[in-house]
């Protein structure tokens, strides 16, 4: 579904991608793991055009994508839940997630989907008149998902969702990733939280300053040494 191959990003002098490949195939979670600074945001920034490459290719669907704006990136069904939530936060729950419908016309779907969106996170139901501002931090990131997940994505690129919050919001967090999985939608997560991430991965990418130094089966990858060592404090 989503290929990105030799991808280069250079800001100035810094070399922040080094001719990466990464592969998101239909009907899979595929996660990239790495420490601070490693490149993680980067290429989902890159993905959506947000970021100019300074070498490589990006692929929808067999389709060259590398030079698309961002507007017509989410037109072809790929979105972007950004690091830090960035709800709008003087809206009520239900008009931030009506905004991400923005660019929808179809008002059927629309509404289906918003009672999709509610089920997934039923917190939200039981605040559809609040702030977004009032939220905790938790319910501004179930927030957060609810609205990109009303943009009908066919992949959802998720950066850090787990950033922050306690660990019993974390696990509904991660239990609703995989179930929006269920659902039909493509994931692709960014997490420093490498434990939970492969647990719940189909495959997954280590990153480490700008490279890829080792792939594979989440389950794998969660049990090798070298992982357990550099990210799971082991």
């Amino acid at each position: 579904m989503l290929a990105i191959r030799n991808l280069n990003v250079h800001y100035g002098g810094i070399h922040a991608l080094r001719g990466i490949d990464i592969d998101v195939p239909d009907g899979k979670i595929i996660s990239l793991i790495g420490a601070n600074g490693a490149g993680k945001s980067t290429t989902l920034k890159s993905v959506m055009g947000l970021v100019p490459k300074s070498d490589g290719r990006i692929y929808w669907d067999d389709t060259e994508i590398t030079s698309l704006r961002t507007k017509d990136i989410v037109g072809e069904g790929i979105i972007l839940c950004p690091e830090g939530r960035r709800i709008f936060p003087d809206l009520t729950v239900d008009e931030n997630i009506a905004a991400g419908a923005y660019l929808r016309k179809d008002k059927a779907e629309i509404a289906k989907d918003r009672e999709w969106v509610y089920s997934l996170f039923p917190r939200l139901s039981e605040r559809t008149w609040q702030l977004g501002a009032t939220l905790s931090g938790g319910e501004q990131q179930m927030l957060a998902v609810a609205r990109s997940l009303m943009s009908k994505p066919k992949l959802l690129m998720l950066d850090e969702p787990s950033l922050g919050l306690a660990p019993l919001v974390i696990k509904d967090i991660f239990a609703v990733i995989q179930k929006i999985k269920e659902d039909g939608v493509n994931i692709m997560l960014i997490e420093q939280n490498a434990k939970a991430a492969l647990d719940i991965s189909d495959y997954a990418y280590v990153m480490e300053t700008g490279v890829i130094t080792m792939a594979g089966p989440g389950k794998a990858l969660l049990n090798d040494p070298r992982v357990q060592q550099a990210y799971l404090g082991e």
